[in-house]
């Protein structure tokens, strides 16, 4: 249960003195339901009202404030004209300009002869200083409510930015005092604040330097959320590896023979990894491994190897994909290995109904399948292993961590886990994801493999395309066909890619394929056989086709809007050829105009084939929250902390949480106490549910 002193954090914002239900609505677009919602949603910009000249020297352009003496008001004959009230300080003259004006607001705001503290964006019409609608105007008894300086928070239709701010300063004044959950030492040393302190001074930036995301009270803040997040890894790691596994040995007869059946020699990055893997099958903990390869770097080949091991132990093992398209992949790459290792090879999929399925069941609960490749299909009720050992789960980023703990309730023994992943991540999300796993890289790719040419083309030259795909096609080539994702809508994707279709079939005279999102698997399956098969030569897709699809006859691939897609996507979709013993090009087509982060991709696209720097780059460029399109991947969202900027402090909260967790592994101590309400804080319930109470 959450402890009751950060009740008031997680209160409504309906609590909130002025908040009615419309406006609730506006602030949960803006920030979010809660108080701590309003707290974390950090400033963007800062006002600077500290500007105040007489009005002889004023600066056209700034933010100024004056105290002015009020002259007279002129309104206006006509409607559509502003009104205008003239004010002056013992220098010059200035005019409040206001357009559609509540005249009798007006004469209560500015009276004729009064003194009035105004603020707001000077401007210069002809040779006149003028103002336009004031941020403030103000008695002079109450110019102690005019901020200096005012943070501009990001906003939404029905919230304005002084309402915002003014929600903001009433959550920040619930806001209790916490004790300090961070390292004496290590905060000394780097001069941070306190938490309540760093929440203050976040809130109150005084010039732009304070939103760095490199400004101590930032630095802080961003530091407790990755502490909680490496801490929450931590305990559920601690837990998973807590859990007394077996240890798997194998004699090597059955990995000999896959060895031995293999058209090339594993790389020194496959032996390498797969050495990691079997000591961590050999040992009575649990595996818990993520095998990280770039596109073609070959995985698989290390996944049934150490699937091997467990059957040379006498268990089962099993591989999970997230599609049926890349499970019958999957089979189709094993089978001629497990053929020749002499074991049991066998696919369950939702496809698979009726005495089929019954009849697979059995086997697989008699020990009579060793190997078993399926879909989500694995997690049903009624899919029972004799003993499963080790289970596989591929393209991990599909899945969350839930699912991936899941197929552990099909077996008597804790399972080891080996998740697989083709998107390559940058260190730091590794650590934020994957945390709670050891982790192996498969650099490099098999040899054989030839580099794919990668050209950058405007669309303008989208006949030059098509006469080069003319050419190649005569030749006896296959083609992939990328069409631009028009918008966030399926039905618009699948519009593009069907004219894009129809004009190729027209251009070309070939038979063109489509896949498409909206495709039942099975219709889908069927386009993608075809193509592999050669019955159609191009194939026109969504980016359905981005992970895991293998035709190695397939030498060309062309992305159109390649400026909309992401660095990771694009290298996934060229990724898509160069795996067969022909020369690849991707060409990716632009469309104007070409933003300078879209530029900076395809440059980096072109130049180089390494999805690990190119996975860095693309963090750097579009920063931890849109990465992979990490929203929609089980990927953690950071609202503080910023991975492309603070990626050593990442390193430093997983130190600091092992070092916690090997004192106080129960966080008993003063600084533990702390440190739960810290996980708590953040929103990382689940891993406290893994200490031990008492």
């Amino acid at each position: 249960m959450r402890p009751s002193i950060l009740f008031p954090l997680f209160a409504e914002t309906r609590t909130l003195p002025g908040v009615g239900p419309k406006l609730e609505k506006a602030i949960a677009r803006a920030a979010g339901t809660r108080l701590v919602d309003l707290v974390f949603d950090l400033p963007v910009g800062v006002i600077d009202r500290s500007y105040r000249p007489r009005l002889i020297e004023a600066q056209a352009g700034r933010i100024a404030t004056f105290m002015l003496n009020v002259l007279d008001h002129l309104p206006a004959h006509n409607p559509r004209h502003p009104y205008r009230v003239r004010c002056s300080d013992d220098s010059a003259t200035i005019e409040l300009v206001f357009f559609h004006p509540r005249t009798d607001w007006l004469a209560r705001t500015l009276p004729v002869g009064s003194q009035r503290l105004v603020s707001g964006r000077l401007e210069r019409f002809d040779t006149k200083l003028q103002m336009v609608h004031p941020d403030y105007i103000l008695p002079p008894e109450e110019t102690a409510g005019l901020p200096a300086h005012e943070p501009v928070y990001r906003l939404t239709e029905g919230l304005s930015g002084k309402a915002l701010a003014k929600l903001v300063r009433g959550a920040l004044d619930k806001a209790p005092a916490l004790a300090e959950w961070q390292d004496a030492a290590f905060r000394a040393a780097r001069a941070w604040p306190s938490w309540g302190e760093a929440l203050q001074t976040a809130h109150a930036p005084a010039r732009d330097d304070d939103l760095l995301p490199v400004a101590p009270a930032r630095m802080r803040l961003a530091y407790d959320e990755l502490l909680a997040n490496q801490l929450a890894l931590a305990l559920i790691r601690a837990q998973m590896r807590g859990q007394k596994g077996r240890a798997l040995k194998g004699d090597g007869h059955l990995r000999r023979r896959a060895i031995a059946a293999l058209p090339f020699a594993l790389t020194p990055a496959q032996l390498r990894s797969l050495a990691e893997i079997e000591a961590d099958m050999a040992s009575p903990a649990r595996m818990l491994r993520l095998l990280q390869g770039d596109v073609g770097a070959g995985k698989t080949i290390v996944a049934l190897l150490a699937m091997l091991t467990a059957v040379e132990a006498g268990a089962q093992a099993a591989l999970m994909a997230p599609t049926e398209i890349l499970a019958r992949q999957h089979l189709d790459a094993l089978a001629p290995l497990a053929t020749a290792a002499g074991v049991r090879l066998a696919l369950l999929t939702g496809r698979e109904k009726g005495t089929p399925r019954a009849r697979l069941l059995a086997k697989l609960a008699d020990g009579e399948i060793d190997l078993l490749v399926g879909t989500h299909a694995l997690f049903s009720d009624d899919v029972g292993f004799r003993d499963l050992a080790l289970a596989v789960v591929d393209e991990q980023h599909r899945f969350g961590v839930h699912q991936r703990m899941q197929l552990q309730g099909k077996a008597n023994t804790p399972v080891d886990v080996l998740v697989m992943t083709a998107t390559p991540i940058p260190r730091t999300l590794a650590l934020t994801a994957y945390g709670d796993m050891e982790v192996s890289r498969l650099e490099g790719k098999p040899p054989g493999r030839k580099p794919v040419q990668t050209r950058v083309l405007s669309a303008e030259r989208l006949g030059d395309v098509i006469a080069h795909l003319r050419g190649a096609l005569a030749k006896g080539a296959r083609a992939y066909w990328v069409c631009p994702l028009v918008e966030e809508s399926e039905n618009s994707d699948l519009a593009a890619a069907a004219e894009r279709a129809q004009m190729l079939t027209d251009a070309l005279g070939h038979k063109i394929g489509l896949v498409h999102g909206r495709m039942k698997g099975a219709e889908r399956d069927a386009a993608m056989a075809k193509f592999k098969a050669g019955e159609t030569n191009v194939l026109v897709a969504t980016t359905v086709i981005e992970v895991g699809v293998d035709v190695p006859e397939a030498t060309i691939m062309v992305v159109e809007h390649a400026e909309r897609f992401g660095l990771a996507q694009l290298h996934q979709l060229r990724g898509r050829v160069g795996r067969g013993a022909g020369e690849s090009t991707c060409l990716l087509v632009w469309h104007a105009p070409l933003g300078e982060t879209a530029k900076a991709r395809l440059k980096t696209l072109r130049e180089t084939d390494d999805g690990f720097v190119i996975a860095e780059e693309d963090l750097r460029l579009r920063g931890a929250g849109e990465f992979l399109g990490t929203r929609q991947s089980g990927m953690p969202q950071f609202r503080l902390a910023d991975l492309s900027v603070h990626g050593e402090l990442l390193a430093a909260a997983r130190d600091d949480a092992r070092l916690v967790l090997l004192k106080d592994p129960d966080l008993k101590s003063a600084r533990g106490e702390a440190l739960r309400v810290l996980l708590y804080l953040f929103e990382r319930d689940e891993a406290v549910r893994y200490l031990r109470t008492g």
